[in-house]
């Protein structure tokens, strides 16, 4: 099959599921935004790679600006038609739409319909309800709820025309149905880390000596975004009550954006907190294993369908995690399982995690046995050969069930067929 695989974001686990499709014989364009600033995966085809992989940045030729309503949208749609000059430049037997912004896949959508273009919706987040809970936040009520029912009819929309849905979880099936949507191609895989990019090593490695964290610390840290879905300023209600507890707490927060800058702000001045913008992907395993616990946050109204990538990643690093969040999200499920803490995302959540940090610190071992059992449960349910070939299945159904759309081979993996 051709495979175009547009990752929105640019992660590091949708690009490993590119790269194991490409070995499995698949000409694959891996895209993501190369305007959107997050933490990304290894978006650079290596000597390493499948001759069949390529890996493209993609932007718009208007900025983005994330939260201004008008300029965010200019931007999605200006997106939009980015991405469709890149599918006019050659033919893929299917599209896989991963995180692509709300009013950037409803243009899309419409264009793989003209196009007769297959396409397949891995849905990551339910969007409609993030936007839904800022336009009540910012709007009053009667125009809030009208920009709700636009976004939520979008959404739905996308949901009903794909040709399938990949959804991270069941919840997200359970709101299909409350949505009035019964399909019998919307398939659930649970999201993942690579497991072969990132891995537990020693605490005090060549990052952590890069960036003078000191030896003596418990170290704790947050990696990734910190937007809507989070309170970056429970960080320091966490710190400062484990520095209460007697422990010799340090905190190291990698991320940018307003929530970065929030915290920032918040934090000037004291010598017990590092900030940082995000670090290459070929940094992920020493800045990780530097260390000695790690903290997830989602807010509630996320936590339903939304599950943090980053407590993932944090299973594949081996660290012990502490995950402000409601109980019921699936990522707070795992983390109990390995023995991490789970607490709400409140003032009282954070000091019941901080008095974990107190018990289980002063075990020498302690920290180290839950890490330990978080790489294991990476390891049993993260298995990128099955999960490839999960998506492979469910792609090529799709292109089968397409009248007229034949697998297109081709004998050059750099060959490429023009429209």
């Amino acid at each position: 099959m051709r495979l175009n695989l547009h990752d929105f974001s640019g992660h590091p686990f949708q690009v490993q599921l590119s790269r194991a499709l490409a070995f499995a014989g698949h000409q694959v364009l891996h895209g993501y935004s190369s305007q959107f600033v997050t933490g990304h995966g290894r978006l650079e085809v290596s000597a390493e790679d499948a001759a069949t992989l390529r890996i493209e940045g993609l932007s718009a030729s208007v900025p983005m600006i994330k939260y201004s309503p008008v300029g965010r949208t200019r931007f999605e749609l200006n997106y939009a038609s980015a991405w469709q000059a890149i599918l006019q430049r050659e033919r893929h037997d299917v599209v896989v739409a991963c995180n692509v912004p709300l009013f950037t896949l409803a243009r899309m959508r419409r264009y793989f319909a003209a196009t007769k273009q297959p396409w397949v919706l891995w849905h990551q987040d339910l969007y409609s309800l993030g936007v839904g809970a800022e336009a009540a936040r910012r709007l009053p009520g009667v125009a809030s709820r009208a920009a709700c029912g636009v976004v939520e009819r979008l959404e739905r929309s996308q949901v009903t025309s794909a040709d399938a849905v990949v959804a991270i979880t069941d919840a997200m099936v359970h709101q299909y149905g409350t949505w009035g949507i019964a399909r019998d191609n919307v398939h659930v895989i649970p999201n993942w880390a690579p497991l072969d990019s990132i891995v537990p090593s020693t605490r005090d490695n060549r990052w952590a000596k890069q960036h003078d964290l000191p030896e003596n610390a418990v170290r704790l840290m947050y990696a990734g975004t910190l937007g809507r879905k989070h309170n970056p300023l429970l960080l320091l209600e966490l710190l400062d009550a484990a520095k209460a507890r007697g422990i010799d707490a340090y905190l190291v927060v990698v991320s940018e954006g307003v929530g970065a800058d929030d915290l920032a702000a918040a934090s000037a001045g004291r010598n017990d907190v590092k900030i940082l913008g995000y670090q290459p992907a070929e940094d992920m395993t020493d800045m990780l294993s530097s260390a000695d616990a790690v903290i997830a946050l989602l807010e509630p109204d996320a936590a339903q369908f939304s599950v943090p990538s980053k407590v993932l990643t944090y299973l594949a690093a081996g660290r012990p995690i502490v995950a402000l969040m409601p109980r019921s999200n699936q990522a707070a499920v795992d983390v109990r399982e390995v023995g991490g803490f789970v607490g709400e995302p409140t003032v009282q959540g954070a000091h019941e995690a901080a008095q974990w940090l107190a018990g289980i610190t002063a075990d020498a071992d302690g920290l180290a046995a839950v890490g330990e059992r978080a790489r294991a449960l990476a390891v049993n349910r993260f298995d990128i050969d099955r999960i490839a070939a999960q998506f492979e299945t469910i792609l090529e159904d799709v292109v089968r069930s397409r009248t007229g759309a034949p697998l297109a081979v081709v004998a050059n993996p750099s060959e490429r067929l023009v429209t």
